[in-house]
């Protein structure tokens, strides 16, 4: 919470004035029934017109005052709330940057996304009610019996007393409401998730004819969320009937004892007037604090939820030592028994997996799915760490390398491609900011996609719709590694980037791939891309199976020997079904 609102320090200023504005209403509502209570006793009760004219002039007066702070106590309550929310999600957004994958386990995308939305506006827009009217209800509270009390001690006391019971109870329906809209919360990030899967995938709910099933998903997920939404606002709603009956019984109390003391000449009726007056804005103050309860719990499990995000420790930080220097000199690239499991996880990934790629040879990884190779790739940029043994770069462990200056020097594809919204030029310079436009072009020339953009309307610059929806996946891999190459790496990694291109595409790609000087890993299915390649590992469950040359393992390794056969005598480039 703290950390929280600390955002708040640098608009103390804003808030300060909104404060005072804020004060000089509250000021204006609690002297205007003393205003009243004049008029009514020496200027209506004794037919003085001149008296009446004189303090309603200044009612209306001060009124006008009140007005216009309440204008400009807007401005400033808007001005700081609206700064608040904005460092708040541009600190999130920061800090989700600087996740790493484990940090990402932790949480969902939806709910990510509900943390810097709807979480920060809900806590936005408690700032700037505070600033405008919560603070002014607990004032206006103790402040009205205050001067009920001053105008009279017996009536002011009717007050005083019913009061108190009441403050206490809204204090329980805070502490019963907050777990609720904490509850509540989480399944709106439910509702969110499912809504998030079925806008991605529904191209395959179409082409399945699961449209009917998702209704399903999404309606059980809404219920859930409905219910306790429901739930939450039903126990604020029970609190207004609760403070309107006990503060009308205590308001009937006034004038029936009220009634007595002018009676007894002991009281003005004005002054009765005054208190009833008090008593009426004690009410709806109290109607106001329900508000707030309901307002202040929400923000508060808001909040609590923006805080896990900030209190989520990086587990991938630079070494306080790592070295500076600004580039990979050759690429050597070396694991030394290697392990891997994710966090949370009991079974590795990775056993023991050593091996060497020289400065510009090419290694290409075949395997099951499952077996580890987009793993092993992630672990060379330092997306995870290793749990046991060490991966060195020209014989430095990349954990003693700054993190920002060894991926500078890594152009990495993944598997699920992902493309930008924008023009093709900014997708592909995404790898490189300050690429110009020769650079752009000589990448997509080899990366086999410069033809394709040629004929596009636009050329470079044609719009890329969503995640590239209107573009081949030939066309959308290929772009991917323009991105890559435009950065011109000193370690190139393909993550099964070439299989959706044809034989000849692919062959044009990997020969263009040598005027890199770069060392180069593909993990790949086809074995025509694996000969091509400078040596092979296969890996199995985890384990290195074999390693060496493809005519070294044709002759020593029967499982890569039945994945060349098979892939000849089927025609194709694909892995034999068994083996996937």
């Amino acid at each position: 919470m703290s950390k929280i609102f600390s955002f708040l320090k640098p608009y103390r200023l804003h808030m300060a004035v909104a404060l005072i504005l804020m004060l000089v209403e509250l000021v204006v509502e609690l002297w205007q029934p003393l205003l009243m209570a004049k008029i009514i006793d020496e200027g209506v009760l004794k037919k003085d017109l001149n008296l009446v004219i004189y303090w309603g002039g200044v009612m209306l007066g001060v009124s006008a005052l009140a007005f216009a702070a309440g204008i400009i106590n807007s401005f400033y309550a808007g001005h700081a709330s609206q700064s608040f929310g904005f460092d708040i999600r541009k600190a999130l957004f920061e800090k989700v940057q600087s996740f790493s994958f484990s940090n990402f386990d932790r949480f969902s995308t939806s709910s990510l996304v509900t943390r810097m939305t709807n979480d920060v506006t809900m806590i936005q827009n408690t700032v700037f009610m505070s600033l405008r009217i919560m603070l002014r209800a607990p004032l206006l509270i103790v402040g009205g019996l205050i001067m009920a009390i001053l105008v009279d001690v017996k009536l002011g006391l009717i007050l005083a007393g019913v009061t108190p019971l009441l403050v206490l109870f809204l204090a329980w329906v805070r502490t019963r409401a907050r777990g609720l809209f904490l509850s509540m919360q989480k399944n709106l990030d439910r509702v969110n998730s499912v809504l998030r899967e079925n806008l991605i995938a529904m191209r395959l709910i179409k082409a399945f004819l699961r449209g009917k099933h998702e209704i399903g998903r999404f309606t059980d997920s809404n219920e859930r969320l409905k219910k306790k939404t429901v739930s939450a606002f039903r126990l604020i709603e029970y609190t207004t009937p609760v403070l309107m009956l006990a503060m009308n019984a205590g308001i009937l109390a006034v004038l029936w004892f009220g009634n007595i003391e002018v009676a007894n000449g002991d009281i003005k009726v004005g002054e009765v007037v005054a208190i009833i007056n008090y008593g009426t804005r004690i009410t709806s103050a109290l109607s106001i604090v329900s508000m707030i309860i309901m307002i202040f719990s929400r923000a508060r499990a808001s909040s609590q939820r923006i805080a896990e995000v900030f209190d989520t420790d990086i587990d991938l930080l630079d070494a306080p030592a790592a070295l500076k220097e600004e580039t990979v000199p050759f690429g050597k690239i070396e694991f030394r028994n290697v392990f891997f499991q994710y966090p949370g996880t009991k079974r590795p990934i990775l056993e023991n997996v050593s091996f060497t790629v020289k400065p510009g040879e090419t290694l290409a990884i075949l395997g099951a799915t499952g077996s580890g190779k987009t793993t092993l790739f992630q672990l060379i940029p330092r997306l995870y760490d290793v749990t046991r043994g060490e991966i060195l770069l020209d014989g430095t462990n990349i954990r003693d390398m700054k993190l920002d200056k060894l991926r500078r020097q890594i152009g990495y594809v993944p598997q699920d491609v992902l493309l930008f919204t924008g023009t093709v030029a900014e997708n592909i310079s995404w790898g490189k900011e300050d690429a110009s436009k020769k650079e752009i072009i000589e990448a997509a020339k080899n990366a086999q996609i410069h033809d394709s953009i040629e004929k596009f309307p636009k050329g470079y610059e044609s719009k890329i719709g969503q995640k590239g929806v209107n573009l081949s996946g030939g066309q959308k891999q290929r772009i991917s590694i323009a991105r890559a190459l435009v950065r011109k790496p000193k370690i190139l990694l393909l993550d099964d980037s070439t299989s959706a291109l044809d034989m000849k595409t692919e062959t044009n790609l990997l020969k263009d791939l040598y005027q890199y000087n770069c060392t180069t890993l593909i993990i790949t299915q086809k074995i025509t891309t694996a000969i091509s390649a400078d040596s092979i590992l296969l890996l199995e469950e985890g384990k290195i199976k074999a390693a060496g040359s493809h005519s070294a393992l044709l002759r020593t390794e029967p499982l890569y020997r039945r994945i060349y056969e098979t892939q000849l005598e089927e025609g194709n480039q694909s892995y034999a079904e068994g083996f996937n």
